[in-house]
């Protein structure tokens, strides 16, 4: 599902999406931000929250509207959002952006100071 700034979400993240919206009290509202990893390392995670926050839309998929600063629009650039879960629990894994590198975990990134060309 693509919608707004390039942000794709799969169908799983937005049955998730859906579920916790609801379960907050707030139905089809969620939010979503980059937090900085508070090192030098430049890291980028993502942060889930249900409610506008402040935010302006950037995505709308089968009922569900996500939101996000607006001075992070650009950074959500042709990035997917998806979720994962199984018997042990789950969680929201963003794509990593053109020119970044993930971390371990998933949920996050860090861009890369150069961009090498593999020849």
């Amino acid at each position: 599902m693509q919608n707004g700034p390039g942000l794709t979400i799969s169908a799983t993240a937005v049955a998730e999406l859906n579920r916790q919206a609801a379960f907050s009290g707030t139905p089809g509202i969620m939010h979503i931000d980059l937090l900085d990893d508070n090192s030098t390392e430049g890291w980028k995670f993502i942060r889930i929250r249900p409610g506008k926050n402040n935010g302006v839309p950037i995505a709308r998929a089968d009922g569900v509207t996500l939101y996000a600063p607006q001075d992070q629009i650009a950074l959500f650039q042709n990035l997917k959002l998806n979720y994962f879960g199984d018997l042990s629990g789950g969680g929201f894994l963003i794509s990593t952006p053109i020119g970044a590198e993930a971390s371990p975990c998933g949920s996050g990134f860090k861009k890369l100071s150069k961009v090498e060309n593999i020849a």
